[in-house]
């Protein structure tokens, strides 16, 4: 049997750019999965504007599954990282009324699960930094480096010691000097090559243009979201759930010794705290919380996670929508297997120093469980 597996990416996600594919390590983990199974899929990812409205991302994918989908009867499964999770969510909904033609939907009585990796269901402290002028351009900066950092390995040593003397501490990022930032992110940029960076350019210049789904993914945004969007019956739904542990002060000096790794601890650092940021009218998370989702989640982490618990983007309890297939210590990049752990087969880089420890093991594990549940979804 083929199944159709569809990828939608995050903010700072896109299908292919710079010749580095941002599900790579995520699709050829399926593949090998159904492989096991006697199954095989075929897997397209959205292009899609990183920063877009949730809406406008979702009628992308819409069109790229209509185009693909062929005339068989084969199961469908939507994938989402991060923003991505709430395209795939919003186009599965009943109640969804998308700018696209009613033909472009046709495949849905095919569709058998949506699949949610870190993805902000009831919105992300950040999003409200994001949509402030400092965080545009911090937005902007952090779009370019995990471009770098993820196509050519590491930026230069010299853009990476300048970030840190401009963030200086998690507790200065609200006041970076923006034309400091800048001029770091266009350093970044020359590690590229002519055509590389014009790519790039492209990319980062589509950030600044939309920035729609900045806004959205508010958790006072995600509140109406949560409301407007249903699940469609007979489809199965399952998400995994990142958290991120609080930096040691012995694992900052470590990284104070690499002038890359202390760019990203710091960096790392200030996300996870403007993250972590509390609203009791709007908690980033579900009133409602499955008993045996909150058994599984202390059994992972030894205790209840703290309502602040993030993988430095979203809010851990953000990511619970539907069956919790994997739960562990990781951060947001870390679940698509963008982690350090070099090779000579299929090696894995990163940038953020997030001190989670997530490795090639526990990549499988996440990926296992997924495919676990899509397969047994298709029946």
């Amino acid at each position: 049997m083929i199944h159709r597996v569809y990828f939608s990416p995050g903010l700072f996600g896109f299908g292919r750019l710079a010749s580095f594919d941002y599900f790579g390590h995520l699709e050829r983990a399926f593949a090998e999965q159904f492989r096991q199974q006697g199954q095989e899929i075929k897997a397209w990812v959205v292009d899609v504007p990183p920063t877009a409205s949730i809406r406008r991302r979702a009628s992308c994918l819409c069109e790229l599954v209509s185009r693909t989908a062929g005339d068989d009867a084969g199961p469908i499964h939507l994938v989402g990282h991060s923003t991505g999770g709430l395209d795939v969510r919003l186009v599965a909904s009943p109640s969804a009324t998308l700018p696209v033609d009613p033909a472009t939907l046709t495949w849905l009585p095919r569709l058998r699960s949506v699949s949610t990796l870190a993805t902000p269901h009831f919105g992300t402290p950040l999003a409200a930094f994001f949509a402030t002028v400092s965080g545009q351009r911090l937005l902007h900066a952090l779009s370019a480096f995990t471009v770098i950092a993820l196509t050519v390995g590491s930026p230069p040593l010299a853009a990476a010691s300048m970030l840190v003397a401009v963030a200086g501490g998690a507790d200065r990022l609200v006041g970076l000097d923006i034309r400091l930032l800048d001029r770091a992110t266009e350093s970044l940029l020359r590690v590229l090559d002519d055509a590389q960076s014009r790519e790039v350019r492209t990319y980062l210049n589509s950030i600044v243009q939309d920035q729609g789904a900045v806004i959205q993914l508010t958790p006072e945004a995600m509140d109406l979201f949560q409301a407007g969007v249903e699940d469609r019956p007979k489809v199965y739904y399952q998400c995994t759930a990142a958290l991120a542990p609080v930096p040691s002060p012995a694992r900052v000096w470590r990284a104070a010794l690499d002038p890359r790794r202390a760019l990203s601890g710091v960096v790392f650092a200030a996300l996870r705290t403007l993250t972590a940021r509390y609203d009791t009218a709007y908690p980033c998370a579900s009133h409602l919380i499955d008993p045996a989702t909150e058994a599984a989640l202390v059994k992972v982490f030894g205790e209840t996670p703290a309502p602040g618990a993030n993988d430095g983007v979203v809010p851990m309890r953000s990511q619970l929508w539907g069956h919790l297939a994997w739960a562990g210590h990781a951060d947001h990049l870390d679940v698509l297997g963008h982690f350090d752990s070099p090779g000579k087969t299929d090696p894995h880089q990163d940038w953020m120093t997030s001190g989670a420890g997530f490795d090639r093991t526990r990549f499988a594990e996440l990926s296992s469980a997924l495919c676990a549940g899509m397969l047994s979804a298709a029946g």
